[in-house]
């Protein structure tokens, strides 16, 4: 069986980490649904549950949460090897090299017990925050703001990054994204990191080539491609007739439709509803208002839903966290997610090495050089 390009309707493994039932719009990690997550969860507890496979004590939650404050820091010599990237790199580049420079200074880098690699997952989760955020403060020509081990991770970047603690609401809405990005089945990046894994190469590396992956603007870009979109329509009044000619003209409208889902994203729904939240308490929908006009425009043009990334553009906006960090922060979440699957691969590891269909010619005569034309 070749199936479609892509890998489409091809099952490559099995997984018990999360699932999508792509035709009811349906998102469940560990079997408990996306919209209960977003709605009693937090992110520590969300990378637990992706973890372990269940939902953690209070002992058990309040044991990671110091374990991943614990691992804030990133050693100076590591940032003092990134500062000069951070000034010349876009910012997926950069946290793809920061991700091996991370490797350099983690003393378990080369282990490969499945302890090691909970614990290197634990790190990777809590320095990526660090060091997405250090990138942000460097490349606007910004002192870097030490992280606060008083602070969850939602909490912990914002302040790093704005040089303060939001109001808590903001906080939490973070916390929410966070949540929904944490895990998509198999996804590009996280095949990825699968791929890598199932070499039996170490975290670091695996974790490496889901940032590459999701780098990609038909992966994680698409939300900064949205925000970009929606400053270039400029007002709620062009939004109909910019999509119309972008339809017109056959252009890709960025966030919308998905591989998988048939019918609106689960997560979109939860962001669009944050997005409305945000944007009334600041007083700004215009974003937000452009954004129900595309969706409206579009569903009625081509019947396609928004995905994840077109509400997540505008609830980042409306944080104050510049558009070039949308992709890097969709990653500071989904590490999570690629450190369960690549732990999950490696209990029952089979390189995964898939066959093509050959399409070129055969039986080719080969010409010596000085008989070529």
């Amino acid at each position: 069986m070749t199936g479609k390009g892509g890998l489409e309707g091809v099952v490559v493994g099995k997984t018990e980490i999360s699932t999508i039932d792509g035709l009811a719009g349906r998102l469940w990690y560990r079997g408990i649904d996306i919209w209960d997550l977003a709605k009693h969860s937090t992110f520590e507890e969300t990378a637990y549950l992706l973890w372990h496979g269940v939902l953690p004590t209070k002992a058990q939650l309040e044991a990671l949460t110091k374990e991943l404050q614990a691992e804030y820091n990133v050693p100076e010599e590591a940032l003092a090897t990134l500062r000069p990237l951070a000034k010349r790199e876009n910012p997926m580049s950069f946290l793809r090299t920061a991700v091996s420079v991370l490797a350099a200074f983690d003393p378990e880098a080369e282990a490969s017990t499945p302890e090691a690699n909970l614990r290197k997952s634990i790190r990777l989760t809590a320095k990526l925050p660090t060091v997405i955020a250090f990138y942000g403060r460097v490349n606007a020509g910004q002192e870097p703001v030490k992280p606060d081990q008083s602070l969850n991770i939602a909490s912990n970047f914002l302040y790093m990054l704005q040089g303060k603690v939001p109001d808590k609401e903001i906080c939490r809405d973070f916390d929410v994204a966070l949540v929904l990005h944490a895990d998509h089945h198999f996804n590009a990046s996280t095949f990825s990191a699968r791929v890598t894994a199932s070499t039996l190469s170490d975290l670091h590396s695996a974790i490496t080539s889901a940032v590459g992956t999701l780098k990609g603007p038909l992966h994680g870009g698409a939300n900064t491609e949205v925000m970009q979109m929606l400053e270039e329509i400029g007002s709620k009044e062009n939004v109909e007739p910019y999509i119309l000619g972008k339809l017109e003209r056959k252009e890709k409208i960025m966030g919308f439709g998905h591989r998988v889902y048939k019918t609106v994203d689960p997560r979109s729904v939860v962001l669009k509803e944050v997005a409305e939240r945000l944007g009334s308490r600041k007083g700004n929908l215009k974003f937000f208002e452009m954004n129900t006009v595309a969706q409206r425009v579009m569903k009625e043009k081509k019947n396609l839903d928004p995905n994840v990334d077109f509400y997540s553009a505008v609830c980042y906006n409306l944080m104050g966290i510049n558009k070039d960090l949308f992709t890097p922060i969709f990653a500071l979440s989904r590490v999570t997610g690629w450190t369960a699957h690549c732990m999950e691969q490696w209990k029952d590891n089979r390189l995964i090495r898939p066959d093509a269909e050959y399409v070129g010619p055969t039986n080719v005569a080969y010409v010596p050089i000085e008989q070529r034309k």
